[in-house]
């Protein structure tokens, strides 16, 4: 799985005009299911996002994790994560196959669910509006 992390202060998408998910202090996780990704990495994925410690201490050190905070995270499906950049017009056969990329996103936000952390979500496969307040900013990258 491949995913992007911001640190927000607030964020939010809307599909349509409509919001479908709105958060305050968390996460915004833009999320790729690639081909060959199973059940165990987007649990892997969830476990390693719960634990970032990315938000600040009472000293101002990067050392609190979203639970820590008691954040929230906005999760949205990103399949062009999966961009293959060799040409000029990106790729995207790498991405998981439609199927297999919603149910692990599913699967991804359940698991986030689990942990504690209080979600919300675009909709998957939707040209979505995504708004937000990147606090830092702070963002990033992980490929599991």
């Amino acid at each position: 799985m491949r995913g992007l992390v911001q640190r927000v202060s607030h964020a939010s998408v809307s599909v349509d005009g409509a919001v479908t998910g709105e958060i305050g202090p968390g996460l915004l996780i833009l999320i790729c299911a690639m081909a060959g990704d199973t059940e165990a990495q987007a649990d892997a994925m969830a476990a390693k996002i719960a634990k970032l410690r990315i938000f600040k201490d009472d000293q101002g050190k990067m050392n609190r994790s979203v639970t820590d905070i008691a954040g929230s995270a906005l999760i949205v499906s990103q399949f062009t994560l999966a961009a293959d950049l060799r040409g000029n017009r990106p790729g995207f056969s790498t991405a998981a196959a439609p199927d297999d990329g919603k149910r692990l996103y599913e699967h991804f936000t359940n698991r986030l669910k689990a942990l504690g952390i209080p979600t919300a979500n675009g909709i998957f496969g939707a040209d979505m509006a995504v708004s937000l307040i990147n606090d830092g900013p702070v963002t990033i990258w992980l490929d599991l």
